[in-house]
């Protein structure tokens, strides 16, 4: 039996393409030619769409290869971003996809699954996509993106390492062949991120990879009702438990937290005690947080354009390396939020009456990200905090502790009213329309502790059957068919035994809770909070 078939075809590959490279540099021109030479039909190709950098260039040049060469890919990245994730599978060039997060391109992906252009294997975690790296979906090309390379083909990822590594080890070290753009070709690196001999080719392409401002949010789109929902995490969740490191997820309800703990936390008296560590982009609205001493330690999954500068010149709060850039790692982040925090905070699309949630609707497929990483507590944590103790329970002589998963919403969503508590989840449908193995379910009712709507907080964990569980969820659920479901007795009782609070019951007075609370009203006192450090991008400002 033969056991070096693998870099046998590797080096077939590396043989075919020799005339194309320059050592381990190939002009931009011949781009298209390498990926129709080291690709074959059927492959693995990792094309690395990260959260917020991509492989821009090397997108467009395998959406331009000649689909009777190279079709039938299976694509295997963690995040589709750009329109040419989903040109390849227009154009027959790949036709299976394997994927954690799909935010900008999640209509378009509905399409493409619905009419049957793209065979979706799962709906991943990122670390379940890197695990699978190195187990069974290893990449047989990986095209991934830095900024600078040495004439040894070591790469500088500078300000967003994100997946980069993770990518290029996984592929290389199972006969995978690794391309990589950069912005240019330097004499000497500011700090190797990623070895030389783990990549095949370079491409200089002279130009700024893509990059989202994606956890960016305006203060000024802050609503009134989103500060009222902010002020309840803050008061019946972050001080009641004592919650000291954690993690955000995408929104502006998560945001208002963020801009409300220098001046509501603060009011408190929990600064210092409370969110003081984060798994976390650096977003520019936890600038205050950081000037005004309440977060003191942030490790970054990735960058934010516009946040550099003001990152520099804060090393004590960021990992910052010798060139004096941030070095993110999202994996290592998600390690970190799957067992380190205290909380998980974020959205979703859809709430069932159990609690199970997913962000896969009728006409959206936008993927989990890591939202079942962050948002779940492993059996194997040894990690004990007051958070941890708190949210915990008895069971056989034993207590066991749990992380904080917070569902932060509104009972409908604030644009078109759309209700966000249904009684069956739209995933159901996609299972039993065989777009799916199973329901894509983000999170699973039983790992959620909280939910927390413009309503009231819903204690999950202090529920101790489904049915209770059923009517906490129902009583903070507003105007919607699980919310119609719970009696006002019901809605009382539960009150009454600490399970469900609304606003009144935690002390907090509604007319408070306007936008005159938040520590920044706009981007530009963002700006001036920092210094001038933070540059507000040019695509948010025109937004």
């Amino acid at each position: 039996m033969a056991f070096d078939t693998m870099r046998k075809d590797y080096q077939s590959r590396k043989d075919a393409a020799k005339n194309l490279a320059d050592g381990k540099f190939v002009k931009r021109e011949d781009c298209v030619r390498l990926l129709e030479t080291i690709i074959k039909p059927r492959d693995r190709v990792c094309l690395e769409g990260d959260n917020q950098k991509q492989a821009d260039f090397l997108a467009r040049a395998l959406v331009s290869v000649d689909p009777a060469k190279i079709n039938n890919l299976h694509m295997v990245q963690s995040s589709i971003v750009l329109p040419e994730h989903i040109q390849v599978f227009e154009k027959g060039i790949a036709s299976n996809l394997d994927f954690a997060f799909s935010g900008p391109q999640m209509k378009e992906l509905y399409e493409l699954v619905v009419s049957r252009k793209a065979k979706i294997g799962a709906i991943h975690t990122y670390l379940e996509i890197y695990g699978r790296y190195f187990l069974d979906l290893f990449p047989n090309v990986a095209l991934i993106v830095a900024e600078e390379a040495d004439a040894n083909g070591n790469l500088y990822t500078g300000f967003t390492t994100e997946d980069t590594p993770t990518i290029a080890e996984a592929a290389h070290f199972s006969s995978g062949i690794v391309v990589a753009q950069v912005k240019k070709r330097s004499a000497a690196l500011p700090r190797v991120d990623i070895p030389g001999d783990w990549v095949d080719y370079v491409i200089e392409t002279g130009e700024d990879f893509w990059m989202q401002a994606l956890f960016t949010r305006d203060p000024a789109r802050i609503s009134d009702q989103q500060v009222l929902m902010a002020m309840m995490t803050i008061k019946g969740v972050y001080a009641e438990y004592g919650v000291a490191s954690l993690n955000h997820g995408l929104g502006f309800p998560t945001a208002a937290v963020e801009l409300l703990l220098p001046t509501y936390g603060k009011e408190l008296g929990i600064t210092g005690r409370v969110c003081t560590d984060w798994v976390l982009n650096p977003h520019p609205t936890l600038i205050p947080a950081i000037e005004a001493g309440v977060a003191r330690r942030v490790y970054a999954f990735g960058g934010e354009p516009g946040m550099e500068d003001y990152v520099k010149a804060r090393p004590d709060v960021f990992a910052i390396g010798p060139d004096g850039n941030m070095r993110s790692n999202r994996c290592a982040a998600h390690i970190a939020g799957l067992y380190a925090i205290d909380a998980f905070v974020g959205a979703t699309l859809q709430i069932d009456r159990f609690g199970n949630s997913s962000t896969a609707i009728k006409g959206r497929i936008s993927g989990f990200g890591g939202a079942p990483n962050l948002g779940g507590t492993p059996p194997g944590r040894r990690h004990i905090t007051e958070s941890f103790t708190k949210a915990g329970y008895q069971e056989n002589g034993v207590h066991y502790g749990r992380k904080l998963v917070v569902q932060l919403t509104p009972t409908k969503s604030e644009g078109k009213g759309i209700p966000v508590f249904v009684h069956e989840l739209y995933a159901e449908t996609l299972y039993k329309e065989g777009l799916f193995a199973a329901p894509p379910i983000m999170i699973a009712g039983d790992q959620l502790t909280h939910v927390v709507t413009e309503a009231g907080v819903a204690y999950l964990d202090r529920a101790r059957d489904l049915k209770t569980r059923m009517q906490a969820i129902a009583a903070v659920a507003g105007e919607t068919e699980v919310g119609a479901t719970l009696s006002e007795k019901e809605r009382s009782a539960l009150r009454a035994n600490g399970i469900v609070k609304t606003p009144e019951d935690l002390g907090i007075d509604r007319g408070r809770a306007t936008r005159e609370l938040l520590s920044a009203h706009s981007l530009q006192d963002l700006v001036d909070i920092s210094g001038g450090l933070y540059k507000v991008p040019a695509s948010i400002a025109k937004e």
